[in-house]
């Protein structure tokens, strides 16, 4: 068990705190105008990208030696055509240069908060959640923190495949904005 917080009490930031809820540790959500203390070991960053960086920002002193999850995909969300990082770089890459003395993860961007709630995609696949770290031991903290969700949780790789999960995540919500496919559809891994 560990302690979670969760930034934003919206549908994502509700469904990524209840699989941790779900898999028994403990969690507190803080919002907008909220004070923030008792930081747990594990924070999630679910706003969008601009929010996530101010957060940061903001919390340098805060989040040291805590893992910190980037949610984010960075869309430019007036033409939905973009994202809005350097194209060698990703929301979580910046997000760990705000943050030097935290463990920045990139993890639940490629999954939509239905199938979180649901934990399957289409009604038939169970929903994975893809983490990105250069810090291993970080990754496998979260992946036992989520042991017991119901959630598919893997190790995609180093902090460089968030640029690919950002992508992926960019690729799915435009195809849900055009109705392609539905809020609890999207993209799944199989073994």
């Amino acid at each position: 068990m560990t302690t979670v917080t969760v930034f934003g009490k919206g549908n994502m930031g509700q469904a990524i705190g209840q699989n941790f809820i779900d898999a028994g540790n403990d969690v507190n959500y803080i919002e907008a105008n909220d004070k923030i203390e008792n930081i747990g070991n594990i924070v999630v960053l679910a706003v969008p990208y601009d929010v996530a960086t101010a957060i940061a920002k903001d919390n340098v002193a805060v989040f040291e030696n805590k893992i910190v999850i980037d949610i984010s995909n960075p869309l430019n969300f007036e033409t939905w055509d973009s994202l809005v990082v350097p194209a060698d770089s990703s929301a979580a890459a910046q997000i760990a240069e705000i943050l030097p003395k935290s463990t920045v993860v990139k993890g639940f961007n490629t999954t939509f908060a239905g199938t979180l709630v649901s934990k399957k995609i289409g009604d038939s696949h169970q929903t994975t959640v893809q983490l990105a770290s250069d810090n291993d031991e970080a990754k496998q903290e979260i992946i036992a923190a989520l042991e017991n969700s119901g959630l598919n949780v893997v190790d995609a790789g180093s902090l460089k495949r968030a640029r690919e999960l950002e992508a992926v995540g960019f690729l799915q919500m435009t195809l849900a904005v055009k109705e392609t496919i539905g809020w609890t559809g999207g993209f799944g891994l199989f073994k």
